[in-house]
């Protein structure tokens, strides 16, 4: 029986209430890199007018984006090699450092690179976070303790716009520009994290002598970064213009070159190609990434519905995302305890993907511009218990689907198929909201125009003299183009009965992108029925068990 404990090692290291403090340490830190994807989305305008880059604006999302989904798989990779709590130590130092880099920059071209660095770190934050879990935690427990970490995910991720909008709204706070607490806020959280896991997390030294997958590492980069680029970019570009067609073509021939290289790496890649044989893991990873494209497309719909076309401020708007955090919380909880008491996990995936699709079609149905506040907020709580069904169990499918060895390397791919999927869904989603509003908004104005009562209000000399109404008159002589609809802040404080048309153009565009992250979480609803139907085992006690049987 003593030749069973190496194999215990890393589970046995720590007692109850000294897991207890380091996953205090882990939330912080994935609390971090969730909430830093979201906390620069309200502040981006108040910050780029203060740097007057407002051109470059799109480029401090992009950068984060980009680096923190390139570097999930290598960090997963590497602490299978040399341990996660170095890894994760150099993650949290990388993200430090790019934040306070953030809070003290002069330009935009400065705060994208810091934005990179920040990415750089939170890479490693969220994927070796719930890889820590599946090394001190026996599986019994894992799904218990992985649902609070989706719950902080859910929570962060709502409350980032929150918090940004806040800190943006202050014009001085300690003597620095409220817009730079958006990133120095990440320092007293990160040291905490830091100190916490340094002091208290004390995994056995790991070297395994293995070769590093540089090439792997290079072909991977090159396929995401051109694919991530035009998908940020491309509504500005054009989705046909030059530089996209230049992405796309550079995007197939790193997916082709990174497939080659892996091939022939064997063992030692960076994502080993013999996982996806595994049909637990295959699925999975699909999944992650169909529910990526299609949850993260509407997590950014409803906001966009409730500020553009209800007239929320983004402060107000991210507080009205609260029910969905609430969802999220009761999802990610009921289904990691009831994992971790029977075993049984693809009920979940089908439950989750189910209500996701429900909550789509609803709110492509239903969303208008008389609609009830209330209606929102309840298919939200939907939103996020549809996503705590399916996040959490499919990352732990994931986790035991591999061998212990490759336990990073299957916790970081599910971190980045639902990460590249939800930068295509953000992205495309957006752009496609904003191409059917320009033609959507053009037919209601022409409709409008035939209206006897519409044309009295827009030829009144008293409505055409307020001041509130001179950028709405301006629209009217430029039309409803992409450009005429990025600056839409006049929108709601101009005379209600002339913006009509556009408020209910606007509606209708946000229900059709809707009803097509509907069709997308459709299909992941009919691939979670070729999940197999079997318990989830613990690799580690599988391996106790035969290193016993000995």
């Amino acid at each position: 029986m003593s030749n069973a404990t190496p194999v215990r090692a890393a589970g046995e290291v720590l007692t109850h209430r000294q897991t207890l403090t380091v996953m205090v340490g882990l939330m912080l830190g994935m609390f971090l890199s969730s909430l830093d994807q979201t906390i620069v989305s309200t502040s981006i305008y108040t910050i780029a007018n203060d740097l007057d880059g407002l051109s470059l604006q799109a480029w401090a999302t992009t950068a984060y984006l980009i680096t923190s989904t390139v570097t999930t798989p290598l960090y997963g990779k590497l602490s299978d090699i040399f341990g996660r709590r170095p890894l994760y130590l150099a993650a949290i130092l990388i993200f430090l450092a790019g934040s306070l880099y953030a809070g003290s920059v002069h330009s935009m071209t400065e705060l994208a690179i810091a934005r990179g660095i920040q990415g750089m770190g939170a890479g490693g934050l969220l994927a070796l976070a719930l890889t820590i879990i599946g090394d001190i935690v026996a599986l019994k427990d894992r799904a218990k303790y992985q649902g609070y970490f989706m719950s902080v995910f859910g929570v962060s991720s709502v409350l980032g716009p929150v918090v940004g909008g806040a800190f943006a709204g202050s014009a001085n706070i300690l003597g620095f520009d409220g817009w730079r607490w958006v990133f120095f806020i990440n320092l007293p959280i990160g040291l905490a994290a830091l100190a916490v896991v340094f002091f208290y997390l004390h995994l056995p030294a790991k070297h395994v002598k293995q070769k590093i997958d540089y090439w792997g590492a290079a072909a991977i980069t090159l396929a995401i970064v051109p694919l991530l680029l035009v998908a940020e970019q491309g509504r500005s570009w054009g989705w046909t213009s030059g530089n996209a067609w230049i992405c796309y073509g550079l995007g197939v021939i790193g997916i082709i070159a990174f497939l080659l290289v892996e091939r022939r790496a064997g063992d030692y890649a960076l994502i080993p190609l013999r996982l996806f044989r595994n049909i637990t893991f295959g699925l999975s990873s699909l999944l992650n990434f169909i529910i990526g494209i299609g949850m993260f497309g509407a997590i950014a719909m409803l906001p966009m519905y409730l500020q553009l076309v209800k007239g929320l401020t983004p402060t107000e708007a991210g507080l009205m995302m609260i029910t969905f955090t609430v969802g999220i919380l009761f999802g990610s909880i009921t289904a990691g305890r009831t994992i971790s008491a029977s075993g049984v996990f693809r009920i979940f995936p089908i439950l989750g993907t189910g209500i996701l699709t429900a909550a789509a079609i609803v709110m492509g149905l239903s969303l208008g511009v008389d609609t009830g506040l209330w209606v929102p907020g309840l298919i939200a709580v939907f939103f996020g218990m549809g996503l705590g069904f399916c996040m959490q169990p499919l990352t732990l499918a994931m986790q035991v689907s591999v061998p212990p060895k490759d336990m990073g390397v299957g916790t970081s791919t599910a971190a980045f198929f639902r990460s590249m999927g939800g930068a295509v869904g953000t992205a495309v989603f957006i752009s496609m909201l904003f191409s059917l509003a320009a033609d959507k908004i053009a037919s209601g104005m022409k409709d409008a125009m035939g209206s006897a009562d519409y044309l009295k209000v827009l030829k009144d000399p008293a409505v055409a003299a307020d001041p509130a109404n001179a950028k709405l008159y301006d629209f009217f002589k430029n039309g409803a183009t992409n450009d005429s609809l990025n600056d839409t802040s006049w929108l709601h404080h101009a005379n209600p009965a002339l913006t009509r048309p556009i408020l209910e153009g606007f509606a209708q565009s946000i229900d059709t992108v809707m009803l097509t992250a509907a069709a997308l979480t459709g299909l992941a609803f009919l691939i979670t029925f070729a999940l197999p139907n079997k318990k989830l085992t613990d690799p580690k006690a599988a391996a106790k068990e035969s290193v016993s049987a000995h």
